[in-house]
């Protein structure tokens, strides 16, 4: 059995995390409702510490909060995880893969145009400036 006893700051730093993240993820529902004194200040556990820390993690991985919340939800209902984590790691992937494309075509798009600009002269009618209004 796991002691009570860390505050949210105590908690917060030895998971490499915020108050403001701790108190994020309770509201969410990813982390239980945290035990309070009688002065209403909330304490945490080792576990705690361990479930905020293997959430930063998922988040370093850029996995979304409801990704976690899931997988979670399936550690709790008895089942490894593992198999939907390698699923979204894979959706995390291809994310990431078509966002690289997107800014890819952007910066060719802004070089062009860049490019272009230097031909351009101030002296052409426009609305605001030929450069955007021609791209």
């Amino acid at each position: 059995m796991a002691l009570l006893g860390l505050t949210i700051g105590q908690a917060a730093k030895a998971a490499g995390l915020t108050r403001k993240a701790v108190r994020v993820y309770e509201a969410k529902g990813l982390l239980p409702t945290a035990e309070r004194t009688t002065a209403g200040y909330r304490l945490y556990t080792q576990q705690d510490v361990e479930l905020l820390t293997f959430i930063r993690r998922a988040r370093t991985l850029g996995l979304h909060l409801d990704d976690i919340r899931d997988v979670l939800a399936i550690r709790d209902g008895g089942t490894p995880p593992c198999t939907t984590v390698r699923d979204l790691l894979d959706a995390r992937i291809a994310e990431i893969d078509t966002t690289i494309t997107e800014l890819m075509a952007l910066r060719r798009a802004l070089a062009d145009t860049r490019q272009r600009a230097d031909a351009r002269t101030d002296n052409q009618p426009v609305t605001v400036c030929a450069i955007i209004e021609d791209a």
